[in-house]
């Protein structure tokens, strides 16, 4: 990962690559499902100490994703922006069905418009 991505939209093609892996982006849907009921949770009851955990939760189970099943290093460490940025893209395109109606590569998938 030596390369600089200028541009997200450059950026999350090689992002796509790092996710390959059915169960790897099962594992970040998972999380990001969490986050979201974190998030819901503690706006709802105020307990604020519930936040702490947004970041445990989100990367713990992108972390695993990588570590058991892709067998990579996160994107994170070297594109933290770009990378969050991109697990929302990725979560987006999950929920609407993208991934099951493409046929091709996950690293070939064009930008959603």
């Amino acid at each position: 990962m030596t390369h600089s991505y200028k541009r997200f939209a450059d950026f999350y093609p090689f992002y796509l690559s790092q996710h390959q892996h059915p169960t790897c982006r099962q594992l970040h849907f998972i999380g990001s499902c969490l986050v979201l009921l974190l998030i819901g949770i503690a706006l709802v009851s105020q307990a604020w100490w519930l936040c702490w955990f947004i970041p445990v939760v989100g990367y713990g189970f992108a972390w695993v994703g990588h570590l058991v099943f892709e067998k990579n290093r996160p994107a994170t460490f070297q594109y933290p922006f770009y990378s969050l940025m991109a697990d929302w893209v990725m979560f987006a395109q999950m929920i609407s069905g993208f991934f099951k109606r493409l046929k091709s590569r996950p690293s070939e998938m064009p930008m959603p418009v």
